[in-house]
């Protein structure tokens, strides 16, 4: 279920008057499929009908995402799921795949769980930074130590004091990947910003972030809601003692590329 767009069976009653009804296009609907219920707006003020919201809400979800936020280019509202039950009209079994979904990619992002490959039980890791993990149970019950990727999730091959990735065929850190090879961002407002990718990844928890607006270099993690300088990556109150406010170039210039990926540190 969790994998299927919803088919167009919804429609808003004309009559509710708790929806504020608009006669313009569906802006959640990236298929153009042009859905036959009327539009409503969400609290964003962006308009929906509730087949188009459920689909993108579930893309959401498998994406590893445990809340809802608008998919408008510069719109980054956060919607609160009750608004989204209401919106999306979900039936019974979709609230149930919603609620457990939500509860499970938040585990994995706050407590940094994963399934064993092996006896597909939940896991944590001790050291944030080593990506061998020693299954006790899968050990306990193949009578020898069992140890699994924690990056593609498979059991580990090769070298165990390896960093950045085990021998296994296709194991990589996707997130590097796209830190090294996208494009560069151009920063009207401050001079002398040269060569500064588009994408960081968030200098406190990790969390891969695009800069959408070109006006400012500093931008507020969605994740961890830390405020840090896109140019430098330093944390703003860091970056603005250097040079008094955010319109001047960084002191230390643009950072490179990033190699590694900060780690959200449990508290």
């Amino acid at each position: 279920m969790g994998s299927q767009p919803t088919t167009e069976k919804k429609r808003y009653n004309p009559l509710d008057s708790t929806l504020k009804f608009v006669d313009r296009e569906d802006e959640l609907d990236f298929l153009c499929e042009g859905f036959s219920s009327p539009r409503a707006l969400m609290s964003c003020g962006h308009a929906v009908t509730p087949t188009s919201l459920t689909n993108w809400c579930r893309q959401l979800l498998e994406k590893g995402e445990s809340k809802f936020v608008c998919g408008q280019y510069g719109c980054d509202a956060e919607w609160p799921y009750v608004e989204v039950r209401k919106m999306a009209l979900l039936t019974p079994e979709e609230r149930e795949y919603f609620e457990k979904t939500m509860a499970l990619n938040a585990m994995k992002v706050y407590f940094d769980v994963k399934e064993c490959p092996g006896c597909k039980q939940t896991v944590t890791r001790k050291d944030l930074s080593n990506l061998s993990v020693h299954c006790q149970i899968c050990t306990a019950r193949k009578g020898q130590t069992y140890i699994f990727c924690w990056q593609c999730l498979k059991e580990w091959k090769g070298d165990h004091t390896q960093t950045d990735r085990c021998e296994n065929e296709g194991c990589h850190n996707g997130a590097l990947k796209i830190l090294q090879t996208c494009s560069e961002i151009t920063f009207h407002s401050v001079k002398g910003v040269i060569g500064c990718p588009s994408i960081r990844a968030c200098p406190t928890c990790g969390c891969l972030v695009q800069h959408s607006s070109k006006k400012c270099k500093t931008i507020t993690c969605p994740c961890c809601k830390v405020e840090f300088c896109f140019v430098c990556l330093k944390l703003v109150i860091e970056c603005w003692k250097t040079v008094g406010e955010k319109f001047r170039s960084c002191a230390d210039g643009v950072a490179p590329r990033q190699t590694s990926i900060p780690v959200r540190q449990r508290k």
